[in-house]
C-alpha cells in the first residue's frame, strides 16, 4: 500500500512564526560605537543629578559680625612679639594679609564685616561658655572654635582634663550658642597634634631647652629624649586624650545640625614643621603657622565648600 501525502495543516494546527531578527555582523566599528554611545549615556546619567546638586550648593552670606573662641593658638600668642598675644596674626580673625584669616577671606566678599577675638590666651575647655556667652552679646553671626590643647598639655598627666568633663563643657557652650545665636555658623577646629610637636622638636637643643626652662606641656613633653616605656606609654596616653576631645567635638557639633562644621580632624592631621611654631617657647604657631591653620581650617569652611561645589559644576 502506498503512503497518503502529509495531511496540510488546519489554522488551528499551523505552528505560529517566530519574529526573525536579521542578525548583524559586529564589527570592531560597530563594537565600538555601541561603547562610545553606553558611556555617553552612563556620564549623562551621572553628571546630570550631581550638575544639578552642585548648582543648587551656595556659599551662604557673610555675616556683618564673627568671633572666635578659644585659648593662646587663636590670640597669636608668640606670633609677633616677645611673650605676649598679636591678635593680628590670628588664624581666625587677623588683620595681617600674610596670614590671609577667615576675617580676610571673608571681608573681600563683605566689608562690613566686624571680627571679635574672643579667646584668651591660657584659656581652657572650662572658660568656654563664658567666651560663647560673649560671643552671643556681640551677635556674631559666623563663630570659631579651637579649645583644648591646655586641657591636655598639663604640669602632669594626672591633671589633663578629663574626657567626660570636656564633653559636659563643651556641650554648655555649644548650647549657649544654639540658643542664643540660633541662625549663626559654628566652625570647630580640632585640636592640634601635641606629640606631633614632640616628635619635630625631641632632636633640637633648643626646644628642649624651653620645654624644660618653661615647664611647657609637661603631660606631653617631659623627658623629651626619653625612650623608656613609661614615657612612651604616657605621651601615647596624652595623645589618645586628645583624639578623645575631637570625638567629642565631632558628635557634639553634629549633633546641632548644619550650622556647625567640624574640621574633620583637618589641624590634629596637618604635619607642622618646627619651622612653624614659635622659636621663642617652641610650641604656640608662628606666624607661618598662623597662615597654615587658616588655609587648612578654611579650606572646610561653610564658604569654601560651596565654593568646591560651583566649581565641579561649571
Amino acid at each position: 500500500m502506498g503512503q497518503s501525502p502529509p495531511r496540510r495543516p488546519t489554522p488551528r494546527q499551523r505552528p505560529i512564526p517566530r519574529l526573525l531578527i536579521p542578525r548583524r555582523r559586529l564589527t570592531p566599528t560597530t563594537v565600538a560605537t555601541t561603547a562610545l554611545t553606553t558611556a555617553v549615556l552612563t556620564a549623562s546619567l551621572i553628571t546630570i543629578p550631581a550638575t544639578a546638586q552642585a548648582r543648587t550648593a551656595a556659599a551662604p552670606p557673610v555675616p556683618a559680625r564673627m568671633a572666635s573662641l578659644g585659648d593662646s593658638i587663636t590670640r597669636a600668642f608668640n606670633a609677633c612679639g616677645w611673650y605676649s598675644d598679636c591678635p593680628s596674626r590670628s588664624w581666625s580673625t587677623g588683620s595681617t594679609s600674610s596670614v590671609n584669616s577667615h576675617y580676610l577671606r571673608l571681608r573681600a566678599q563683605n566689608s562690613a564685616l566686624t571680627a571679635y577675638n574672643d579667646a584668651r590666651s591660657g584659656a581652657k575647655i572650662a572658660d568656654l561658655d563664658g567666651q560663647a556667652q560673649t560671643a552671643v552679646s556681640q551677635q556674631a553671626g559666623y563663630v570659631t572654635v579651637l579649645m583644648g590643647a591646655n586641657d591636655a598639655c598639663t604640669s602632669s598627666e594626672s591633671s589633663m582634663t578629663s574626657v567626660a568633663n570636656y564633653e559636659t563643657r563643651f556641650r554648655a557652650a555649644m548650647s549657649t550658642l544654639r540658643s542664643g545665636l540660633p541662625n549663626a555658623l559654628v566652625f570647630v577646629a580640632s585640636v592640634p597634634d601635641i606629640k606631633r610637636l614632640w616628635d619635630v622638636g625631641r632632636t633640637s637643643a633648643a626646644a628642649r631647652t624651653a620645654w624644660s626652662t618653661f615647664g611647657i606641656c609637661q603631660s606631653m613633653l617631659a623627658n623629651p629624649t626619653s625612650t623608656a616605656a613609661a614615657d612612651t606609654a604616657r605621651r601615647d596616653r596624652v595623645r589618645q586624650r586628645v583624639i578623645a576631645f575631637n570625638q567629642v567635638q565631632a558628635t557634639v557639633c553634629a549633633e546641632y545640625g548644619p550650622n556647625c562644621r567640624f574640621d574633620g580632624n583637618a589641624v590634629f592631621s596637618y604635619p607642622f614643621a618646627l619651622s612653624q611654631v614659635s622659636g621663642w617657647d617652641y610650641f604656640h604657631p608662628n606666624a607661618s603657622g598662623q597662615t597654615v591653620l587658616a588655609q587648612q581650617t578654611y579650606a572646610r569652611s561653610f564658604w569654601a565648600s560651596a565654593l568646591i561645589s560651583r566649581k565641579a559644576a561649571a
